[in-house]
């Protein structure tokens, strides 16, 4: 059975890799727009469907993973930066605080799909101006929701995390591999 993952970060091909290394990795094309009618917190989850479904109906012969991360304080979303004073207001904002990050993850294959959402809390250091420009000077934190990433240099902004790691990475790898087993077991999709 062939898989796709439906994403072009490289850390998520990095952590797929740890559940399979037979897979090919397709960007879902699609603009990622949240209905608002849509829970906030249900947000990752049905992006990561949308992604997945796109990619699935262009290859229907094989199981389509999406894959979505967003993070939150209290109950708004942070999605990625648009600049320096944007990545500084998030990072200000998260200072101190404790944020849930949620990936949401799909599995598709030839109409079927079967999505779910897993959540980790993160703690942050209380930030002073230099620390959160300095981690600003990486440029790591453009193209990550929250703007930063746990397993770069973000990592010494953060005191301390509940749940899954992986999860604030990018993917849930234990959870998402049960679910994956679960799926082809439904569906019996074994070669």
């Amino acid at each position: 059975m062939k898989f796709i993952l439906a994403s072009a970060s490289p850390r998520r091909n990095e952590l797929f890799k740890l559940i399979t290394d037979k897979f090919d990795c397709i960007p879902a094309d699609i603009e990622e727009i949240i209905p608002q009618n849509i829970d906030v917190f249900s947000a990752p989850e049905y992006l990561a469907v949308q992604k997945a479904l796109h990619v699935s109906r262009q290859h229907p012969d094989s199981i389509v993973i999406g894959s979505d991360t967003a993070v939150f304080l209290e109950d708004t979303m942070l999605g990625k930066p648009k600049d320096r004073d944007d990545a500084y207001k998030m990072l200000n904002l998260l200072s101190g605080r404790t944020h849930k990050v949620i990936t949401g993850c799909a599995i598709c294959y030839d109409g079927k799909s079967m999505s779910f959402s897993s959540q980790s809390d993160v703690v942050f250091y209380d930030l002073n101006d230099k620390e959160i420009l300095d981690y600003i000077d990486t440029a790591e934190c453009f193209d990550k929701a929250g703007a930063y990433g746990i397993q770069g240099f973000g990592a010494t902004l953060v005191k301390e995390i509940h749940g899954d790691y992986f999860n604030i990475v990018g993917l849930p790898v234990a959870r998402l591999k049960k679910e994956i087993e679960n799926f082809r077991k439904i569906w019996d999709l074994y070669e």
